[in-house]
């Protein structure tokens, strides 16, 4: 089958894309790391030796970045429905966070520490059927935001990707209303035409 117009101009872009090529030439498995690295500069979201989950963790741009922040003495825990390449100071869980094997897993390697940042990264395979891909996203989103509250420690934070459109509004009003504070990023490595957005929480 021969790749569609949008097929072939996302790759040209991809190809073309100076975070692509600065990932490349960094050693990070992704380029959204250096939307991490931009969103954590402004607000300090990592400190050495604490407890980070990140919530769809492959490729690995965001564990690689939270495992160099917290250190040895920190621990940095991946999950995701798909395999992840090792990578160093990251342990990882392959399935579904939803499932209580998947979340016996979790608590046997946090061991008793409390966790510090929930980060979530998360976007569904897009359909190109607008409506359905931004339902699909909330309900990402909205999975995160509850994994978020049952397992951060007092003053520990949530950072999570939505997208503007249908039921971000309703969204922000849910993450308003069980987090002490909320703020708004778009860091420069988001493409301008993507309607992402990343919302900080702290508990």
């Amino acid at each position: 089958m021969k790749p569609s117009k949008t097929s072939k101009q996302w790759m040209r872009e991809h190809v073309n894309d100076p975070y692509v090529q600065m990932a490349q030439k960094d050693g990070y498995r992704s380029r959204a790391a250096y939307k991490l690295l931009e969103i954590n500069e402004k607000d300090r979201l990592f400190k050495p030796g604490m407890v980070v989950v990140d919530l769809g963790a492959t490729p690995g741009g965001w564990s690689q970045i939270a495992a160099r922040e917290v250190g040895r003495n920190g621990k940095v825990i991946g999950l995701d429905l798909l395999p992840l390449d090792p990578i160093p100071g990251v342990d990882f869980i392959q399935g579904d966070f939803r499932e209580d094997a998947v979340l016996n897993q979790l608590q046997d390697l946090l061991a008793g520490r409390p966790v510090g940042l929930v980060i979530s990264d998360m976007a569904p395979n897009m359909s190109g059927v607008q409506n359905a891909d931004l339902a699909r996203a909330l309900y990402l989103a909205e999975l995160a935001m509850e994994f978020a509250i049952q397992h951060l420690e007092e003053g520990g934070y949530f950072l999570v990707k939505v997208f503007q459109g249908a039921g971000f509004e309703e969204y922000l009003k849910l993450m308003r209303s069980s987090f002490s504070k909320v703020v708004t990023r778009k860091p420069k490595a988001s493409r301008d035409r993507s309607s992402e957005l990343y919302l900080l929480g702290k508990v």
